[in-house]
């Protein structure tokens, strides 16, 4: 009798375990592959918010740096229905009062008038109760348009969009020999 260092019934076990994983690859394999059609694509479902009283939103218009003092704000919930609006004569600032009950997210869209120098709609979007303070410009209608692309106006999408809106200065890339306030290296963008 040759003594072998493992068991018979070891490599046994080995084997029938090797086989139940490939079974179950193969099933998983399997299962996946019947609905190929379906665009599969990891989102985290979040929670449909509302403003459960009177709420006032307040922000500043501008473009170029420069405010717009000229145009009508809209604001539209995920339907495009016109929850409220307010027309800007010779000033940036804006205040809006949205009813209680009124769902997120909020599209908020500036609409310059014929006589204004800028002919681009801007926009800005609410996702949060919470929050009550927006600024309508160039990026955050950049942010916007890019979280759409991505599927909508969700937490996730909005984060991604805006990750995607940070520069790097070209002359430096890296925070190697950096030396003072990192907040302020790239622009104190984080």
């Amino acid at each position: 009798m040759i003594n072998s260092p493992l068991p018979c019934h070891t490599g046994l076990k080995f084997v029938r375990t090797f086989f139940i994983l490939f079974l179950f690859a193969l099933f998983l394999n399997a299962c996946d592959s019947n609905d190929k059609s379906k665009k599969t694509r990891f989102s985290i479902q979040q929670k449909t918010q509302k403003y459960t009283q009177d709420t006032t939103i307040k922000g500043k218009v501008s473009y170029n740096k420069h405010t717009q003092i000229s145009g009508e704000i809209k604001v539209t919930d995920s339907k495009d229905k016109l929850v409220a609006s307010q027309q800007l004569e010779k000033q940036s600032r804006f205040s809006i009062k949205v009813p209680a009950g009124t769902e997120l997210p909020l599209t908020l869209s500036f609409y310059p008038d014929a006589d204004s120098d800028n002919k681009d709609k801007l926009k800005s979007v609410a996702i949060y109760s919470s929050i009550k303070k927006y600024d309508i410009n160039e990026l955050t209608t950049f942010i916007a348009k890019k979280a759409k692309e991505l599927g909508g106006y969700t937490h996730s999408n909005m984060v991604m969009a805006a990750d995607s809106t940070v520069g790097v200065p070209d002359a430096n890339k890296t925070s190697t020999g950096f030396r003072g306030d990192p907040t302020k290296q790239y622009g104190g963008w984080h």
